[in-house]
């Protein structure tokens, strides 16, 4: 796919940001506490919306030729984030934690901190990105410092770097030192975008200790003490690690808000846990739970209704992920979500069928303006798609629109051509990290113009920017292994897979092929060049490849190899390798791929027409 970008938005950012730099916010208070409630001003503040991990730090780009799955979010993504979560009445997101640099690992990642009091700027001008846009579009942040988790760097990783132990990071003195250094950097960085320091900023709605926190209570309270000591304006929220609510917790002076997590076995136990939690802070503290999830849509219903009718001040839904500056969505499946749940994506698609992906959002959007006691606004026409210039009619893909359930590509063959539908109620979540359109009814020899435009309920978008394609050379089969159609012959112990799609770096339609399963390919012209996509779960044993003009004589061929295997990943990927024909015998039209080992197809590319 390609990725250039286009020249007309990047001077659009060089010019007009500096415009907004120290542009007014929002937000006219910080939120305060008066008993278990939560206040804007005099107004009680609640709200129920999501957790948006990658909104400051991407971890999942998962292009096929990416070997680090980590990246910074640009412009483009934190703004579509954003108006996606205010479309659905959020109020409050929940960022991830800041990123730690592992033992070992270099720089492969952007991270947040090097080493004890040591942080990245260009990380941190990113963060800074987002409080802009986020006092720009009214929407609060809370922040958690630290995780417990080894995904992104956290508690291990500050100890690996005085040669301790998680352990010790709780009791060690030099360990609660750096950790303080890192609280003290953040709180008073002043942001390069608003000319604020961070202890300033209304757009921060509450700082947490950290994510999922195992960690004994006099640690928080250290914390905790020490983050009151440098910043008087914003609440402090407990990141321990617990579905129920924590005693101590309550008791602690300089905790503000008291917070849970909940990813139960059946969705009763969260309702009535999250019942019991409440009830033990009422007349106390106000009660946010943090992270919920996992669970059906008649639960979800349920549990919202409760948090609204019993005063619970807020819930959190885990997880929404953004549209992919690449074109389509970041995608992330979740490994404790039994193989089901992936994150949500607005405004909902059929790819999120298996955990009601609309039913979800829909209720939540629902919910989002009845704990603020409001009409739910009307949805508006989503705004024009950005359509990335055209190099092959197989490979179309754009920048999504916040809220556009379906695109419609429109062609012409003339600058002044009619245009003419030739693809509708396209959704761009259908392939991930993957071109979005292949255009088949092309002609060798002829240029086009495309356009995209988004829609939904509201209506329809204005059209994209308009693309011009140079002279067409080539045709191109392009097989994403949804089914068989597009096979000319094919045998052995063969299965279309969807689960597992974390592993294959979020591809949920793949073929799986048993040694000696073949498939064939015909195409009616010669074929000038392929590229097969594959991954292989356990040892890689290269494919074969034949190529045939008439299908009874098959010739062998050796094509290049490439491995894209990310040695620093923690979520036990299969191996990625990309086969690609070199040089081809003349005349060839059918394509055999016969597997050796367990391998698993993603997709199929065939360029012809000689």
């Amino acid at each position: 796919m390609s990725k250039i970008r286009s020249p007309f938005l990047i001077i659009f950012f060089i010019v007009i940001l500096p415009l907004h730099i120290y542009a007014n916010s929002q937000f006219k208070n910080f939120i305060t506490v008066y008993g278990d409630k939560l206040f804007d001003g005099e107004k009680e503040f609640r709200f129920i919306s999501f957790n948006i991990p990658n909104l400051h730090y991407v971890e999942d780009n998962l292009s096929f030729f990416e070997t680090n799955s980590f990246r910074l979010p640009d412009d483009f993504e934190i703004r579509d984030a954003l108006l996606s979560f205010r479309q659905m009445g959020g109020q409050v997101a929940r960022i991830y934690t800041l990123s730690v640099r592992k033992q070992g690992e270099g720089n492969t990642r952007p991270v947040h901190v090097l080493g004890p009091g040591q942080f990245n700027e260009e990380a941190f001008k990113t963060l800074d990105k987002v409080l802009f846009y986020a006092n720009e579009l009214g929407i609060r942040l809370i922040i958690p410092f630290i995780d417990n988790w080894n995904w992104w760097g956290g508690v291990e990783d500050y100890a690996a770097f005085r040669d301790k132990t998680r352990d010790d990071f709780w009791i060690d003195e030099q360990l609660i030192n750096d950790f303080k250094a890192t609280i003290f950097y953040v709180l008073n960085r002043k942001n390069i975008y608003t000319g604020k320091l961070y202890k300033d900023d209304k757009a921060i709605f509450a700082w947490e200790t950290g994510n999922e926190l195992q960690c004994p209570s006099n640690w928080t309270g250290i914390i905790a003490d020490y983050i009151k000591s440098l910043d008087k304006n914003h609440l402090i929220m407990d990141g321990y690690h617990s579905p129920i609510l924590m005693d101590e917790s309550l008791m602690q002076s300089n905790i503000d808000i008291v917070t849970t997590h909940h990813y139960p076995r059946i969705g009763q136990e969260m309702i009535d846990q999250a019942h019991v939690n409440r009830e033990k802070t009422r007349g106390r503290k106000p009660y946010v739970i943090g992270e919920f999830g996992f669970v059906d849509s008649t639960y979800v219903h349920v549990f919202l209704d409760m948090i609204i009718e019993n005063g619970t001040s807020g819930a959190l839904l885990w997880s929404l992920r953004t549209h992919n500056r690449d074109g389509g969505f970041y995608w992330h499946s979740e490994p404790f979500g039994g193989d089901i749940f992936k994150a949500y994506h607005w405004p909902g698609f059929s790819s999120g069928n298996d955990y009601q992906e609309k039913e979800i959002l829909s209720l939540m959007r629902e919910k989002a303006f009845a704990i603020r006691e409001m009409p739910v606004l009307k949805m508006r026409v989503p705004g024009p798609p950005f359509l990335f210039p055209v190099d092959d009619a197989a490979e179309i893909s754009w920048q999504g629109s916040p809220g556009a359930s379906a695109y419609d590509i429109e062609r012409a063959s003339s600058l002044l051509g009619k245009w003419t539908v030739i693809a509708k109620n396209l959704d761009d979540a259908m392939f991930p990290y993957q071109p979005l359109y292949s255009d088949k009814n092309v002609e060798i020899g002829k240029k086009y113009f495309y356009r995209v435009i988004a829609k939904n309920a509201a209506g329809k978008s204005r059209p994209s920017n308009r693309v011009k394609t140079k002279k067409i050379q080539y045709l191109t089969l392009v097989d994403e292994m949804y089914d068989s159609k597009q096979f000319f012959a094919y045998g052995g112990q063969l299965e279309f897979k969807t689960k597992n799609a974390r592993r294959a770096k979020e591809d949920f339609h793949r073929l799986a092929g048993q040694k000696d399963a073949y498939i064939v390919y015909k195409v009616p012209r010669d074929i000038i060049s392929f590229k097969l996509y594959t991954f292989f779960p356990d040892s890689v044993a290269d494919i074969k490849l034949y190529v045939s003009d008439n299908g009874g004589d098959f010739d062998e061929i050796i094509p290049k190899r490439t491995d894209y295997i990310n040695a620093a990943e923690v979520y036990d990927y299969f191996k990625p390798v990309l086969y690609e024909s070199e040089r081809l015998p003349n005349y060839s039209k059918l394509l055999k791929i016969e597997c050796q080992v367990n391998t698993e197809i993603a997709r199929v590319e065939i360029k012809y027409g000689k």
